[in-house]
């Protein structure tokens, strides 16, 4: 323990992504530079939708995690959730801990927009052929809650359950919920994650409607060009992460492999605009500081930034601005790198898929690059990599999360130290 503090570490981690449906195989692409965007293939995205891409899983069988009748009454954003928290329970060796106290193990996975595919399918069915037609699983599909509730009873978990919203932050918030609950020794353990799917009819018009999306159709696989002077917008991903979290004496106590430790957390509101980062980056300086000073460490001890990094012009300007008031003279020190150049951005999800990147980061001593670069941008003059794999030694490394409404979330991950 830190003073009253448990220590909190990371013994599990699963992902499904746009490019890997494991956390080895997502791995191996982000080292290898591949893009997870391609043309739409789950509806017909003719030529009325502004933008005809995203970054789409690819190859998931939800039937290798669910039976058939379950699966079908699962929304896609569920069945991410199951798989990835199976995958990291399988890695933690919990699941199968005969003496766990499944009182003490909780879940709490975050998801922005939840099941808006069983949503839209079922707004069809009204119209086309009336209310008596609606499935009697339509509220249970949907319900962004039911990731968490699902995983749940899969596993008989009884500790904590529930699920965080706060757009594209909601999985960086679950993992610090989760965190405190760790900390404070209310639970033993707990499944920390994000989910979304939202490729679909009505959010693609949506985010193209608000101008938030990239539009090149022509080359989808480049599309995403985080704090590149010609980006354009988002690309939109889908997927789930998932990280099993105990407190140290727990993980100890059971001789399991401990992977990384989350050093702190930071969350602050912008109180700006719906949309819009406020100026500067005002908020997200906050929400950095505030991680950094939970997690005990300077701005001289980070070694790397996954940033929020959407490669929209407003988010990646402000987000340098506030790396820069932040971390000071070190920000020119810092790789600040955005996986969301092959992902896609993952929005509830994305917190925690880059969390765990963070982890694999300190880990492994291997930066993934953020590619897709064509040309600097002078309001964005940090170091992301965009030259390829870097490999450095870091133990502390920090995730930023940002979403619509003006939240900030940003966990500190560090490689795991006994000390």
């Amino acid at each position: 323990m830190v003073g009253d503090k448990h220590r909190v570490v990371i013994t599990g981690m699963g992902l499904v992504t746009p490019i890997g449906n494991t956390v080895d195989d997502t791995w191996t692409a982000l080292l290898e530079g591949r893009s997870g965007g391609a043309p739409i293939t789950q509806f017909d995205a003719h030529d009325e939708f502004a933008v005809r891409f995203a970054c789409e899983v690819k190859g998931f069988d939800p039937e290798s995690y669910l039976d058939r009748k379950a699966a079908r009454r699962t929304d896609r954003f569920a069945q991410f959730a199951i798989a990835a928290s199976d995958q990291a329970l399988e890695q933690s060796g919990l699941a199968s801990f005969e003496s766990l106290n499944r009182d003490r193990v909780g879940v709490i996975i975050g998801s922005g927009i939840g099941g808006i595919g069983t949503f839209e399918s079922q707004a069809r069915t009204m119209y086309d052929r009336g209310p008596k037609r609606i499935s009697p699983f339509f509220i249970p599909m949907f319900i962004l809650d039911i990731a968490s509730g699902l995983v749940s009873m899969r596993h008989g978990l009884r500790g904590p359950n529930y699920a965080t919203v706060s757009a594209c932050a909601s999985s960086a918030h679950a993992i610090g919920d989760a965190y405190r609950s760790l900390q404070r020794g209310e639970t033993d353990a707990m499944i920390a994650g994000g989910a979304e799917a939202t490729v679909t009819p009505m959010t693609m018009a949506g985010f193209a409607s608000m101008h938030a999306l990239s539009t090149r159709n022509d080359s989808p696989e480049t599309a995403s060009r985080p704090f590149d002077a010609t980006r354009d917008g988002f690309v939109l991903g889908e997927g789930a992460g998932a990280l099993i979290l105990e407190t140290l004496e727990h993980a100890r106590a059971r001789g399991a492999t401990i992977l990384g430790e989350i050093g702190g957390f930071g969350q602050t509101a912008d109180a700006h605009h719906i949309t819009a980062p406020a100026p500067g980056g005002a908020g997200a300086q906050l929400a950095m500081t505030a991680a950094l000073s939970d997690a005990g460490v300077g701005p001289a001890d980070v070694g790397y930034i996954n940033a929020h990094g959407t490669s929209t012009p407003a988010n990646d300007m402000n987000e340098t601005l506030a790396i820069k008031a932040v971390f000071g003279d070190h920000a020119d020190s810092i790789v600040v790198g955005s996986t969301k150049s092959m992902t896609g951005h993952t929005l509830g999800a994305a917190g925690a898929m880059e969390a765990i990147i963070c982890a694999l980061v300190c880990d492994t001593g291997k930066i993934p690059s953020t590619i897709n670069f064509v040309e600097a941008d002078p309001d964005c003059d940090l170091d992301y990599a965009h030259d390829g794999v870097r490999e450095r030694g870091v133990h502390v490394a920090v995730t930023n999360s940002f979403g619509f409404g003006g939240h900030n979330a940003c966990v500190v991950v560090k490689g795991w130290n006994e000390e």
